[in-house]
């Protein structure tokens, strides 16, 4: 069986998705250091239980909806938990479960990193795009989603587009 090589149109828009995939944290990991104090993966974190029911998720929950194993968000929200932004505490309906709640102190630094994060992502990314061009953003999105995470376990955070 011959290897199925990549032709110049794929490798094109394979190498600018990895420049990109590349390139991109950095850059938001970097504005939120400075400006917030937080690394992306902290707001991120921080971000997720803001949208969630009394700002409240298991921690397994949590953990698919940042793409993150078990150890390494326990020990990003045991350094959120240590600066106040995140309390856990036993999941009521599940004795061996625990769950991450964004404090008041959590929702006021989401609340305050967030315009400079959407500024930087405005800046680095949308701005450059065209209306169109979003929309194709979205609509290539979602089917690399729908084969990346198939059972929407990361995807949970957003309802996919109606296109």
């Amino acid at each position: 069986m011959e290897d199925a090589w990549l032709d110049d149109g794929e490798m094109a828009a394979w190498l600018r998705l990895i420049a990109i995939t590349e390139l991109l944290p950095g850059v938001l990991d970097s504005q939120l250091r400075r400006d917030a104090g937080l690394s992306h993966y902290e707001y991120f974190v921080l971000a997720v239980l803001s949208d969630a029911p009394d700002r409240t998720l298991r921690m397994t929950v949590l953990g698919q909806r940042t793409n993150a194993t078990l150890a390494r968000l326990s020990h990003v929200v045991r350094r959120l938990e240590e600066r106040g932004l995140v309390e856990r505490l036993p999941c009521p309906d599940d004795a061996r479960a625990t769950n991450a709640r964004l404090t008041g102190a959590g929702w006021d630094a989401v609340v305050a990193a967030a315009p400079g994060h959407v500024a930087n992502v405005r800046s680095n990314v949308l701005d450059g795009l065209t209306g169109k061009q979003v929309r194709q953003l979205v609509e290539v999105g979602d089917a690399l989603l729908a084969r990346l995470d198939p059972q929407g376990r990361m995807t949970a955070l957003y309802r996919p587009s109606e296109t």
